[in-house]
């Protein structure tokens, strides 16, 4: 199947099984799809936090938009960016870019002092701002994958951030939740949405020329 076969099969699921769960294959999968998405300055400033446990899912549930969606979904991805950025964070990312490319450390500075000095006159809510975009990148990722392994999902902003990120301890890692994938498979009968046709505007309204 093709890139754009497999997008136009995925939609966000209204109902799963919660009988049917996502391997640990799978799920894999499509975490190393996320994980090799591009990211500003190649800094990964963000995390995913897999919960499959049901009584975390439960206790995340009351606030979010579409609870029975969390409850009976395989798994929750929580994308989760840093809350700021500091030189400490800058200079561990590339040692370990440098060490993993068997460079001296340092080899980068000329390009990471220039990133200190652009971060250093930003408050932590426009650190925050630029973080989170990034993860939207993943999550993308996440999805395409998913599809291509016939593996339903479901992306959310409609939850609780504070209620998730306390839950989760996201704080104490530096952490702010931005979004959720629920990840599993399609209950056809509660699905109100899988017989439905795909709709997106026109080509020709999408994209402009100049």
């Amino acid at each position: 199947m093709s890139l754009l076969e497999n997008l136009n099969w995925r939609h966000a699921v209204k109902a799963y099984d919660p009988a049917k769960k996502v391997s640990e294959e799978d799920l894999n999968k499509i975490l190393e799809a996320a994980r090799l998405a591009p990211t500003s300055s190649g800094l990964q400033p963000f995390r995913v936090i897999v919960v499959s446990n049901q009584d975390l899912k439960e206790k995340m549930v009351k606030g979010a938009l579409n609870p029975e969606v969390m409850r009976d979904s395989s798994h929750v991805l929580v994308f989760a960016a840093w809350d700021s950025y500091s030189n400490e964070k800058i200079d561990k990312v590339y040692d370990f870019h440098t060490d993993v490319r068997e460079l001296p450390r340092g080899r980068f500075s000329s390009y990471t002092d220039k990133l200190k000095v652009i971060y250093g006159v930003q408050t932590a809510e426009e650190h925050f701002a630029h973080t989170a975009r990034q993860t939207y990148i993943a999550l993308g990722l996440a999805m395409a994958q998913a599809a291509e392994l016939r593996v339903d999902s479901t992306p959310a902003e409609g939850f609780s951030n504070e209620r998730v990120d306390e839950i989760l301890n996201l704080k104490e890692l530096g952490l702010k939740s931005v979004s959720l994938l629920y990840l599993g498979y399609r209950d056809e009968k509660n699905d109100w949405l899988s017989h439905m046709k795909k709709v997106r505007i026109p080509m020709e309204e999408f994209i402009v020329n100049k």
